[in-house]
């Protein structure tokens, strides 16, 4: 029996049970791997296009070769889950557009079904999404889901940038769908949308992307917290200047992620209320960093009180970033308070930051 029902584990019924499931894209690709993927991760790390971004660059020999994870992988299965695109609010935090709801869970849900299917029919299959064992977005353009853009995100007709993509691993030799033919062509819209010129003629310089710091450990440089804006988690600025994508944009707006509401939260309920996010560590006080920087960049009356008082946060770098939140909230008028704070603070990273702020009264940094 069980050889009987694998002979219908063929392209065209996966197709049919990936389209069924609600994905809004298909393709399949042979485990090959991805050399030319390969050999990028290896330069832009050694040339510090990096910066520091973590996932495939720390291994690109395993993120780039399934087969060194799934010695028994023949072919994979690339499918895309298209997501809301609702507006920011015109205050508080933003949050990317993909990571504003948990669409993870719809895609997870569709990979998850075709593994069982697979693995029903006597064969092997492992679901990959979001995982360092695979460079997800070489594998959709090779199967044919939509072409990698000048903004290194993949890009579909009738979608644009507005999907997530999710892999399923199988034993199982299918015929693979072709690669598209099809390229950006002379449209240059993503690189002056960029509000760091992180889009290169060589692909993203990670070591500008709002997106890639925002989900790094450590303090924010501080060149980069004026241009984070209201930003809290991802940056979207590339891809609602994609033309493919316009059509995707929704006018309404999202809720409002009030940042009084969000800073009276402890480090646990942060994690929990964005279970879905990357946090470094798994630590919540990055979200409250992102936080604190996004709040003083909207000079919003409600967000004072909150950033007053992380003033006092058992953590070093939290205060720190309070401290740069208020300054740039409230410039020179923060100065007695900074200068006060100034003369019980012992740690170095802090009274770094409130010397920065004390010495420059005129603008705030």
């Amino acid at each position: 029996m069980s050889v009987a029902y694998a002979a219908v584990i063929d392209t065209n019924r996966l197709r049919e049970l990936a389209t069924a499931s609600g994905a809004s894209g298909f393709g399949v690709t042979s485990a090959e791997p991805f050399t030319s993927a390969k050999a990028k991760l290896i330069e832009h790390h050694a040339n510090g296009m990096a910066g520091p971004l973590r996932f495939t660059y720390d291994d690109p020999e395993t993120a780039t070769d399934v087969s060194r994870s799934f010695p028994w992988a023949q072919s994979m299965i690339v499918v895309t889950h298209s997501y809301s695109t609702a507006s920011p609010a015109p205050t508080g935090a933003v949050v990317a557009r993909f990571a504003a709801t948990n669409g993870y869970e719809a895609l997870r849900s569709i990979t998850t079904h075709l593994a069982e299917q697979i693995r029903a029919s006597g064969h092997r299959a492992e679901a990959l999404i979001d995982d360092n064992r695979l460079v997800d977005r070489s594998a959709a353009a090779r199967a044919g889901v939509g072409w990698i853009g000048k903004s290194t995100m993949v890009l579909a007709p009738g979608l644009g940038p507005w999907f997530l993509i999710g892999s399923v691993v199988t034993d199982v030799d299918l015929d693979p769908t072709p690669p598209m033919v099809r390229t950006c062509g002379t449209c240059v819209a993503c690189i002056p949308a960029c509000p760091t010129g992180a889009i290169t003629s060589d692909g993203l310089d990670a070591s500008k992307c709002i997106s890639t710091w925002l989900q790094s450990p450590g303090s924010l440089p501080r060149w980069l917290r004026p241009l984070i804006g209201r930003r809290i988690y991802g940056c979207d600025d590339c891809l609602t200047s994609c033309p493919p994508g316009k059509s995707k944009l929704e006018i309404r707006s999202s809720k409002t992620l009030a940042f009084d509401e969000l800073l009276s939260l402890d480090d646990e309920s942060l994690l929990e209320r964005f279970h879905w996010w990357y946090v470094p560590r798994r630590q919540g006080r990055y979200i409250r960093r992102n936080l604190l920087v996004a709040a003083g960049n909207s000079r919003e009356p409600a967000a004072l009180s909150p950033i007053r008082d992380h003033l006092e946060h058992p953590s070093s770098m939290i205060r720190a970033h309070a401290v740069w939140a208020l300054h740039r909230m409230l410039g020179a008028e923060s100065l007695p308070e900074l200068d006060e704070m100034r003369q019980r603070e012992t740690v170095a990273e802090v009274l770094d930051e409130l010397d920065l702020a004390l010495g420059a009264p005129g603008d705030a940094p």
